[in-house]
């Protein structure tokens, strides 16, 4: 998929433990490609009605619009009603998915599920719907505001054979505010809504509020 601004891979994140048997949590990850924002949300039993509610959600929430969606097989992103929400619109979405079997297809947000749902909330079975409502509020009023904000990663610039390996090149870290404060394509009045959050947001604040929601959905 191009890599411009608004391009997000999306993937589910199974909270099963080791049975994907009767009923748990998922969470959904979403990244942009060109500026690494990303954003998490859980849904009970990946229902299509429940994921599409969630990225909705997501999309009222970023500060860009979305242009491209790429996800993989699943049926919780091979649906009617997620296809219809992002085809039937003014100015459609496009829409790219996966081969099957071939996870570095969607490598980005591959990377991203193991920052997200598994460095947050591990390997374990969370069969309680009611964690639903206390994982979204950890995703997008502590761990995501840290993430985007705070947390700087490197992005893949080159790669290239060279004899029997591979050799890479990244830019220098960055967190995802600085990439969408530095591209062109960001509005200026969507620059100043994002330096004023970033200038109201206290990490340190932000660190403690992730351990103490943590609790809530571990218990």
């Amino acid at each position: 998929m191009r890599a411009g601004l608004g391009f997000m891979e999306a993937d589910s994140v199974a909270h099963c433990g080791q049975s994907l048997e009767d009923s748990f949590i998922w969470s959904l990850t979403y990244t942009d490609l060109a500026s690494t924002w990303t954003e998490g949300r859980a849904v009970w039993n990946k229902g299509s009605h429940g994921v599409l509610e969630q990225t909705r959600n997501v999309e009222q929430t970023l500060p860009f619009p979305i242009l491209g969606f790429d996800f993989d097989n699943g049926s919780e992103w091979m649906n009617w009603t997620l296809i219809k929400y992002l085809q039937v619109r003014v100015k459609p979405v496009r829409l790219t998915r996966s081969r099957p079997y071939h996870k570095d297809d969607n490598a980005h947000v591959e990377q991203k599920n193991w920052m997200w749902p598994r460095q947050l909330l591990g390997y374990g079975r969370l069969e309680d719907p009611s964690g639903v409502p206390l994982i979204n509020g950890l995703y997008k009023e502590a761990w995501g505001p840290l993430h985007n904000f705070f947390l700087p990663s490197m992005k893949l610039k080159q790669k290239w054979r060279q004899g029997s390996r591979w050799v890479r090149r990244h830019d220098q870290p960055q967190t995802a505010y600085q990439r969408l404060m530095a591209n062109d394509q960001i509005s200026a009045k969507s620059k100043r809504q994002l330096r004023d959050q970033f200038e109201s947001l206290d990490p340190f604040d932000l660190a403690a509020q992730v351990e103490k929601r943590l609790k809530g959905v571990l218990k």
